[in-house]
């Protein structure tokens, strides 16, 4: 009888589901936070978003300053509130944020083989680093877009088994994404979606918000018309709908917006477990 060997892969599939869209002056980039093996679940508090961005030595303690000592209450409220406490702890507020947001950022949504996507982020990294290191400046979204492409297709051979979704702000402060497949190809669309539910958020995306095509001329501009709490909103029936349907997409999700002149983070969750938003964006005036 001939010996049969066990199939083995070095790949596998942890599911998951990445959306993105872009508008005139931000970007909302959204994953669940669910990482699964066939019907198992090995976790479901796992970020799927990656932000592609090195903070320096200063940034990293202006940071830690601003959370540590200013806490909730700068997240929570302007600096017209905070103004009436100490003026010069306001202003000197106004000039380390402005410093802190002013840089580019972006930020990468990815579903697939995880173990890939730590590797493939690791390499951006260190390639990020290297650019920084020779021009003095941070990469654009833009430029770390074809950075992207050029490292998946360099492993075409033995691809990184990742599907990414790009998004952030490009140099005239418009938001911006880029959809990838495995080995490198990609366009820059006022929408993506990637993940075991993108089938079924792509379709309810084309409805509500009809990109253009990129074959009409002259050309029109991809971002979406939604104001930025609209795309929120969408965002959230997208996922909504795709957890009743898509076992590998958990109503638990992490949203992640880009603006001109600020940023914030917060974590939702479906309405129908727990009604729960940590908003922290940071206004100014």
């Amino acid at each position: 009888m001939p010996k049969e060997h066990a199939n083995w892969s070095p790949y596998d599939n942890n599911g998951g589901t990445c959306v993105a869209i872009a508008g005139a002056d931000y970007c909302v980039i959204a994953a669940d936070t669910r990482m699964s093996t066939g019907y198992s679940i090995l976790t479901r508090d796992y970020s799927k978003i990656c932000k592609l961005k090195l903070e320096s030595l200063m940034e990293k303690r202006i940071r830690n300053w601003l959370f540590a000592y200013l806490g909730v209450e700068l997240a929570s409220q302007s600096f017209r509130r905070i103004k009436d406490k100490c003026d010069f702890q306001v202003y000197l507020c106004r000039f380390m944020v402005w410093e802190y947001l002013r840089a580019d950022k972006s930020f990468m949504a990815s579903s697939g083989f995880q173990a890939d996507v730590k590797a493939l982020q690791k390499v951006l990294s260190s390639r990020h680093l290297i650019y920084q290191h020779q021009h003095n400046k941070q990469m654009s979204c833009p430029a770390m877009a074809q950075l992207l492409s050029n490292t998946l297709y360099y492993k075409r051979f033995f691809p990184y088994y990742a599907f990414n979704v790009l998004g952030g702000l490009d140099s005239e402060g418009k938001g911006c994404v880029f959809t990838y497949d495995a080995v490198g190809s990609y366009e820059r669309v006022g929408y993506s979606a990637q993940g075991s539910g993108a089938t079924l958020i792509t379709p309810f995306l084309d409805n509500q918000l009809k990109s253009p095509s990129p074959l009409l001329l002259p050309a029109k501009d991809a971002v979406t018309p939604l104001s930025e709490a609209e795309a929120i909103d969408l965002v959230k029936t997208c996922f909504s709908s795709a957890t009743e349907r898509d076992i590998y997409t958990v109503s638990s999700y992490i949203l992640v917006f880009s603006f001109s002149y600020a940023f914030a983070l917060s974590r939702g969750v479906n309405e129908s477990s727990r009604d729960q938003k940590i908003n922290t964006r940071l206004e100014l005036d």
